[in-house]
């Protein structure tokens, strides 16, 4: 019983401390000081330590990066090289020549003789004659009559009024202005280098052979032809016998025969070939290919970067409002009635019987014979005899020595340096800052105390007032 007694003292006394407490480590523990027992007003530790400790701290980050630099490199190029070798080759040529020759054709002669040839034709006699006719036709009489009417018009009348109206228009204004722009430029530096290059050249060399030539000579040679056979008409000779008739004595003539005679034989000459061979000395050039070693000059190009600057007008525009007045026109119309009178025309048609008379014409047709006489003609054909002559071509081999080139084409290679541009890594050391430690009061000895609001707090203490000295 009497246990009990104590502990609604207890009670009171635990939350009076609390209430302490808490109003003490308001604003960290600035709030109230009269409350604060003394032994914790006393310096415990370092509060320039504490203050450092408890600031915002860095630490340090490495990071990569990558950077672009330019390098060089040595690449191989084939360059293609064509070189032409000489190639010596015998050919046969055949080479045409012409002999004349003699033939004999019988060439057809043509004649056209005529005949008079006597027919009759029916010529027709044409007659044209008239017969009159009587017709009636009814003729129409236009008269032209005129009548009065009248009519109402409306005829408009027009007037012009002005009134007076406002506008605003909005006027430009035009500035120019300059601004300084930065531009790069290339400057293209050219620098000669030189290389050895193997090169061929082809040099020529002279030899001297004997070479069979065929060749050969024309003859004149004389032959005897003989004479074609030819067919020819032959007349046996005529006697006379006495006409009772007459009483006289008439020549009849011989009976017509045909037989075949030779003509006179004829001499030819003709061209004969007679071929040979003859030795001949022929020179013969043929292309011997050297190597020679030249320098061959090259252009390597460099573009520098050059940052220039220049200013770039631009032009800015502000509109200005500006009233104006102007006159604007309108037009009024009204109608005005007036009465007019005119005269229409009109036309009525009447039709009167006239007889007229009228020749209408007609043909008649006869026939009449006449004898006409025509010219006929017929076509005579003998044959004479022509001797021409005509070119007979023959071919005569002959070898020739050519030359020809083989071309062959090599690759020849060169160091070429180029220019690349590539990314390498890079690490870069900066400082982040990062989040300070959190200390806690409880493991702080002075802290211990119920009123930690004294001059010098305790190194554990002042983590929880980083914010107060940040907002002061």
């Amino acid at each position: 019983m009497r246990h009990k007694m104590w502990i609604p003292v207890l009670a009171a006394f635990l939350a009076f401390a609390s209430a302490g407490e808490s109003e003490a480590g308001l604003f960290c523990g600035s709030a109230r000081f009269r409350c604060c027992p003394v032994k914790s007003c006393n310096p415990c530790g370092d509060y320039c330590n504490a203050r450092v400790n408890c600031g915002p701290s860095y630490k340090t980050v490495r990071e990569t990066i990558w950077c672009t630099e330019q390098y060089n490199e040595c690449h191989t190029v084939y360059d293609r090289c064509v070189e032409k070798t000489p190639v010596t080759y015998n050919r046969t040529v055949y080479d045409t020549h012409y002999r004349n020759e003699c033939y004999t054709v019988r060439k057809p002669v043509y004649k056209t003789n005529y005949r008079n040839v006597c027919y009759t034709v029916r010529k027709p006699v044409y007659k044209t004659h008239y017969r009159n006719v009587c017709y009636t036709v009814r003729k129409p009489v236009y008269k032209t009559c005129y009548r009065t009417v009248t009519y109402s018009v409306s005829r408009p009348v027009y007037k012009t009024h002005y009134r007076n109206v406002c506008y605003t228009v909005r006027k430009p204004v035009y500035k120019t202005c300059y601004r300084n722009v930065c531009y790069t430029t290339y400057k293209t530096n050219y620098k000669t280098c030189y290389r050895d290059v193997c090169q061929t050249v082809m040099r020529p060399v002279t030899t001297t052979k004997c070479v069979p030539v065929q060749c050969g000579e024309w003859k004149t040679v004389t032959e005897t032809v003989p004479g074609p056979c030819v067919e020819r008409c032959v007349q046996d000779p005529g006697s006379f016998c006495f006409d009772e008739e007459s009483c006289c004595h008439v020549y009849k003539p011989g009976k017509v025969r045909k037989e075949m005679v030779q003509c006179p034989p004829r001499t030819v000459c003709k061209r004969v070939w007679c071929p040979k061979i003859v030795n001949k000395t022929v020179t013969c050039t043929r292309m011997v290919p050297e190597v020679k070693r030249i320098r061959v000059p090259y252009t390597v190009c460099e573009r520098i970067p050059v940052t220039r600057t220049k200013q770039v007008p631009y032009t800015t525009c502000t509109y200005v409002c500006e009233t104006r007045t102007r006159q604007v026109p309108y037009t009024t119309c009204k109608m005005v009635r007036e009465c007019r009178t005119k005269q229409v025309p009109y036309t009525t048609c009447t039709y009167v019987c006239e007889t007229r008379t009228k020749q209408i014409p007609y043909t008649t047709c006869s026939y009449v014979c006449e004898t006409r006489t025509k010219q006929v003609p017929y076509t005579t054909c003998s044959y004479v005899c022509e001797t021409r002559t005509r070119k007979v071509p023959y071919r005569v081999a002959r070898t020739v020595c050519e030359t020809r080139y083989v071309t062959n084409v090599k690759c020849v290679p060169r160091q070429v340096t180029v220019t690349k541009t590539r990314c390498v890594p890079k690490v870069v050391l900066r400082k982040v800052p990062c989040d300070p430690p959190v200390v806690s009061c409880d493991a702080a000895p002075a802290c211990a105390a119920p009123a930690p609001a004294c001059a010098a707090p305790a190194p554990g203490c002042e983590a929880p007032s980083v914010g107060c000295d940040t907002a002061q």
